[in-house]
């Protein structure tokens, strides 16, 4: 299996990034009962490429454009197979102490690396703050939902102790560009939900969110909670946190960064601009199964003060009592499940591998390559980038009505050369273009753009073949789209 898999990511160019199959067809191929008697390892194994394989989309490919990064590395597998192998369930210090320890140290590396304040650090004393790996960023932000919810109970219930209903007026806040998780915890946590207008930066601004919060109170509702988004799944926009992060501290609501995507850019210093207005943030958190060469499941998620936290998920039955109960960390109190993987073990031997400087190379990497396709995007005066690239991600559309960007995006994914995703943005259709296997390379662009022409040429006809929009003196690329160009003829 080592050998097969280490083929796999080694060969993975060979493949289709996207399998031509349709729903069911995996059915047909396996029986409709499982075996009486045990099975070889040999003839489990035929089965993985002849069944398993074809159904696959390899989000390893450097063709893979859809969603966000979902990366994996050499190191992190084989921490992911010693955490398997070990197998401990840490839910609390004594049940697994070098899981809880270990977590606490790789947390308070990746928060050090990222510039966050020292508030989101495990320290040994007089410090509440800290971080803790969950599985997803939904996951995350359902957490410190429900921990702003019993957060704001115990203030609403002091405040109004003759109200009976405060649960059904709480409201929570966020842009009508964030990710639909943000919706979800809403509903599990039975509460309202008010989506904000963001303005034609796609940015949740303070004086918008002030103003829903205003109308709101004085309607009798009772605002509690804020999300603002640190690259949104859309378009890879920005909340104004500063802005935002005023409001919450006046209005005295929990406010949460959710920066799944554009969170592991922070080890980069050019990036940390946007991290203006942390210090208001009560948590925040983001993927380094996504960008860092983490594989899945792996968020990191800081929170300012865990008292809310512990409110929320303590149970503290007898038989997961210990000697240090009190003195040492039980993650079992930060997080929905009672138990956690040795997750910590991935993050550490990917960091450490790496280095940080090889994690920033990897990061400009791909953000270089996204400035390259933006390049070739506005090159082409059939096609335009109605939001502005940040990071590894470009949206564009063909220029007119919404279908012909959705025919171009329907054609392109049948032909399975490249896989991408449409987005809606304020009422236009736009197709998401993602940098995300560390594979990829400038020719792999070249070659993703010359597939993106062709079929946008069939969609449109003939007659739309056009010269380039903008001389290629105009770049701030030219040398790179010379080359790039005059391979695309050839």
């Amino acid at each position: 299996m080592v050998d097969y898999i280490a083929d796999y990511l080694e060969n993975i160019r060979e493949r289709k990034v996207f399998p031509n199959k349709k729903p069911g067809f995996l059915k047909k191929q396996i029986p409709d009962s499982a075996p009486v008697e045990g099975q070889t390892w040999i003839e489990i194994f035929e089965d993985v490429e002849t069944i398993i394989m074809p159904g696959v989309t390899h989000w390893q490919s450097p063709q893979m454009h859809a969603y966000f990064p979902a990366l994996n590395s050499y190191p992190s597998l084989l921490g992911e197979m010693l955490a398997d192998a070990i197998g401990s369930l840490g839910f609390t210090w004594a049940s697994s102490p070098a899981c809880t320890e270990l977590e606490m140290v790789v947390m308070n590396w990746l928060a050090k690396m990222c510039g966050l304040p020292d508030h989101f650090l495990h320290k040994t004393s007089g410090q509440t703050g800290g971080g803790v790996i969950q599985s997803t960023a939904s996951e995350s932000t359902l957490v410190c939902l429900l921990a702003g919810r019993t957060k704001a109970l115990k203030h609403y219930r002091d405040l109004y102790p003759e109200e009976t209903n405060i649960t059904n007026k709480l409201v929570a806040y966020c842009s009508d560009q964030a990710h639909s998780s943000v919706e979800k915890a809403a509903l599990i946590g039975l509460v309202n939900i008010k989506f904000v207008e963001s303005d034609d930066q796609l940015s949740m601004r303070g004086e918008a969110l002030q103003e829903a919060i205003t109308n709101d109170r004085k309607a009798g509702l009772l605002p509690f909670w804020v999300c603002a988004t640190l690259g949104t799944t859309g378009a890879c926009a920005f909340d104004n946190m500063e802005e935002v992060g005023r409001v919450c501290e006046k209005e005295k609501l929990w406010l949460h960064i959710d920066a799944a995507y554009a969170g592991s850019a922070l080890i980069c210093p050019e990036f940390r601009t946007w991290l203006k207005g942390i210090e208001y943030a009560d948590s925040l958190s983001f993927n380094p199964s996504k960008w860092l060469m983490v594989n899945f499941e792996c968020t990191a998620m800081w929170v300012k003060d865990c008292v809310a936290l512990h409110e929320t998920f303590n149970v503290d039955p007898l038989y997961l009592q210990h000697e240090y109960s009190g003195l040492a960390i039980d993650f079992m109190h930060w997080q929905i499940p009672l138990s956690k993987k040795f997750r910590a073990l991935k993050l550490w031997f990917v960091i450490r591998n790496y280095g940080i400087k090889g994690l920033q190379k990897h990061i400009r990497h791909g953000v270089s390559l996204a400035q390259k396709m933006e390049a070739f995007i506005q090159s082409d005066s059939r096609f335009e980038i109605p939001a502005k690239r940040h990071l590894g991600m470009v949206v564009f559309r063909l220029v007119g009505e919404n279908h012909i960007t959705e025919q171009l995006w329907k054609q392109l994914n049948s032909r399975r050369n490249i896989h991408l995703v449409p987005a809606s943005i304020k009422g236009k259709y736009v197709i998401r273009f993602t940098v995300t296997s560390p594979r990829t390379t400038l020719e792999d662009i070249i070659k993703d753009w010359k597939e993106i022409r062709t079929v946008a040429s069939d969609v449109l006809g003939p007659e739309e073949s056009r010269k380039p929009r903008v001389p290629l003196g105009g770049t701030s690329c030219q040398s790179d789209l010379n080359d790039m160009f005059e391979y695309i003829r050839h």
